[in-house]
């Protein structure tokens, strides 16, 4: 009996976290003049099993965003079948070479292409029985060198290669700003990524089609995010609580 109240105490905290967050979105995007729609939620369930995103999606919630790619995978093959709901996965971890062939394979997205030898190998590995994975350039706004992503001044470059590769569909950009210590800090550090975002679809040639995603926000500061443009914010303790890792492999 103490196993069923514990399931349904998981189940209502996570039901009651979503409609916070979603809740948080309308009320940033009332603030700034735009509309609840134009922002979706990518729910981030690294290190949280298969029952957490499972009691998500019983909760509404179809897209998740994961970073460890092993785990990843694992969790997408538990959760899939023909009577489980139909879920949208992002990778948005680091993806080294070794990984390319998984990401290519089971994900609907990747969002952190940070130079063109990934994209080359996600393109070519990617089943052509499957839609063009879609995926976004991660920008490394604030510079530095312990941070993946690739420079401001270098992402123009790189996603014109990326737009030009068949199996890949270049939706947008995607980035992880430095912690700032107020809301109009946030809001800056946000605004140079939306600069990236901008320069990069006023060179896309004619006919692209979607270049539509600005990555950008969690927990912490998607109403900054928001107020910037965003249109995805990535929030994972918001909805799952706090995370307790156990080393996953990337």
């Amino acid at each position: 009996m103490s196993m069923q109240y514990a399931l349904a105490g998981i189940m209502t905290m996570i039901s009651d976290n979503l409609q916070a967050v979603q809740a948080r979105i309308a009320r940033a995007c009332a603030a700034c003049g735009r509309l609840p729609g134009e922002v979706r939620l990518l729910a981030v369930s690294k290190s949280f099993g298969t029952q957490a995103v499972l009691e998500a999606a019983r909760a509404g919630q179809r897209a998740f965003g994961e970073n460890y790619i092993q785990e990843a995978v694992e969790k997408i093959a538990a959760l899939a079948g023909p009577d489980a709901p139909p879920l949208q996965w992002h990778c948005i971890g680091p993806i080294q070479s070794n990984k390319t062939q998984l990401v290519a394979r089971h994900f609907h997205w990747a969002q952190t292409i940070d130079r063109a030898k990934i994209a080359q190998r996600l393109n070519d590995q990617r089943p052509q029985d499957l839609a063009p994975l879609n995926v976004c350039i991660q920008v490394n706004a604030d510079g530095g060198p312990t941070k993946s992503g690739v420079s401001p001044e270098d992402a123009v470059a790189l996603a014109l290669f990326v737009a030009k590769l068949p199996r890949l569909r270049l939706r947008g950009v995607m980035s992880i700003p430095d912690p700032q210590p107020d809301f109009e800090a946030q809001c800056a550090a946000h605004r140079r990524v939306r600069e990236v975002f901008d320069a990069i679809a006023a060179r896309l040639p004619s006919g692209h089609g979607e270049f539509d995603t600005l990555s950008l926000g969690m927990t912490a500061d998607l109403e900054a995010a928001i107020h910037a443009g965003s249109t995805m914010v990535r929030v994972g303790s918001g909805i799952f609580g706090a995370r307790q890792y156990a080393a996953p492999a990337p």
